[in-house]
């Protein structure tokens, strides 16, 4: 069990700062301009010997008009609910404020434990602001600056006071996890093959990371559903959603559960031309997404299917492609289309002239928001990240090549055939061989997509990213 702390406050008191601070990375989009978050964020936190998960939140505004101020304010007050300890932060520099009164009052009668924060306290600068936080009535104020990493051994105590009081103070002080965002992309280079209980080689089998969550991100341009089609997975308005374009900002990660598998959605700004980008928080919105698309297993592709595929919707599906993830194609508000057949055969259309380096990925009809396909669209994710973890013997692989090199042999250069002696996979996630050639540098690219396709169709390999390395070696395998 993991104690957790949610970090509310007025817009731009630093709660972003100290959340990126808590969770050593910089994860949190951060900038001077107030509102910038607006989702509900979680990360494991840090603290000397705590261990914890914080929850980074939108900035508290009282507002009760219907706007999306009010929608932000709402998710705040869901963090606070959900929290064990609600970290309060005010502005020392600025001072006490009435918005901080008005929302130090509504934490109170929520009954929340609570940690009341000073933030800017580097040297004499938030020393008025301090004196005035006591106001609020939550108690001893705690100065910090989380730019600066100044206050953080009182912060800590305070930390392990407040979980200590509510009966948590063991389980925060539990060993940090050991997990890594990282160590769930690290492949290795070499493996040797598998053997079934008689010892006898296996031509295909799953690498033992498939039994790891899967990391799927939901990707797409701007307005498509995203955040929608997650809060309809999950069965839960955990996500800011609306009629505006460009809601969400961060790439909000969310435990879900489907079937007894475990899963993490990563919600993710919409993606536009770079082009059409010069707001600088747009911007970091749109690093934020890539950096998801990156540590993600398998993405899905979100396109208006009411619309023709866009340009953008392909350029999204090649980056896909070139960060090496599994893809699934969800063809959202499938509801509101006339014409399924017309529209079917469009999408396909598009993507066997515009896709082909990944033929065979999956297109899911379906709706969001009134949760059609969801099943459909969680059972493809499961088939591409399969296929995506799948490792084929040495043996299979060179009797296949045998037969592919026979019925097209290698071109000739220079007048003397170019000789592939054999081929093994290297890693998976993506499927990735070693081909060993006389002449690397002299085999062309025509070629490699012979053999790439001949892999997709023999072993099942449709809609994956397929890498092909090519080494000059001598076959150890030969008779000496």
């Amino acid at each position: 069990m993991s104690v957790s702390f949610a970090i509310v406050g007025r817009p731009n008191v630093g709660k972003s700062t100290l959340f990126n601070r808590l969770i050593g990375r910089q994860h949190a989009i951060v900038d001077d301009q107030p509102g910038v978050t607006r989702d509900r964020r979680e990360g494991q936190g840090q603290l000397a010997s705590l261990s914890f998960t914080v929850i980074d939140t939108a900035g508290l505004e009282d507002v009760n008009d219907g706007s999306l101020e009010e929608r932000m304010r709402r998710q705040t007050e869901m963090a606070i609910i959900d929290a064990d300890v609600t970290l309060m932060v005010v502005d020392a520099k600025a001072g006490v404020t009435p918005v901080d009164s008005f929302f130090a009052n509504e934490i109170r009668k929520a009954g929340a434990s609570v940690i009341l924060l000073a933030n800017k306290c580097e040297g004499k600068a938030g020393a008025t602001g301090l004196a005035e936080a006591w106001s609020l009535g939550l108690g001893e104020p705690v100065p910090i600056s989380a730019s600066h990493g100044e206050g953080l051994v009182d912060l800590h105590d305070a930390m392990l006071a407040a979980a200590t009081e509510i009966g948590l103070g063991g389980a925060l002080t539990g060993e940090a996890s050991a997990y890594n965002d990282g160590d769930i992309y690290t492949d290795v280079d070499e493996i040797e093959e598998k053997l079934d209980s008689e010892g006898q080689s296996i031509d295909m089998w799953q690498d033992e990371k498939a039994a790891q969550p899967m990391r799927i991100a939901i990707v797409g341009r701007p307005n498509m559903g995203k955040s929608t089609l997650i809060n309809s997975l999950i069965d839960e308005d955990r996500l800011l959603t609306g009629p505006e374009s460009g809601i969400t900002r961060d790439a909000i990660e969310v435990p879900f559960e489907w079937n007894g598998t475990p899963y993490k959605l990563v919600d993710t700004a919409g993606l536009r031309r770079r082009a059409r980008i010069s707001d600088k928080i747009e911007k970091l919105m749109v690093d934020d997404a890539l950096r998801a698309i990156q540590y993600a297993h398998l993405c899905v592709l979100l396109i208006d299917a009411t619309e023709e595929i866009h340009k953008q919707d392909l350029s999204i599906a090649r980056l896909i492609e070139d960060e090496g993830r599994a893809i699934v194609i969800g063809a959202n508000k499938w509801d509101v289309v006339r014409d399924k057949q017309a529209a079917s055969s469009q999408i396909s259309k598009r993507l066997k002239t515009s896709l082909a380096q990944l033929r065979g990925v999956p297109v899911v009809q379906m709706s969001g928001l009134y949760k059609k396909g969801l099943s459909q669209l969680l059972g493809a994710a499961d088939e591409m990240y399969r296929i995506w973890n799948t490792r084929i013997s040495t043996g299979r692989l060179n009797r296949w090549l045998d037969v592919m090199l026979e019925a097209h042999p290698p071109p000739l250069v220079e007048g003397r055939r170019l000789r592939i002696r054999y081929i093994t996979q290297i890693k998976t996630r993506p499927p990735t061989f070693a081909l060993f050639v006389s002449r690397p540098s002299d085999l062309p690219e025509s070629y490699l997509r012979y053999l790439t396709s001949g892999l997709r169709v023999n072993f099942g390999l449709r809609g994956v990213p397929i890498r092909m390395v090519m080494r000059k070696r001598e076959n150890p395998f030969a008779p000496s």
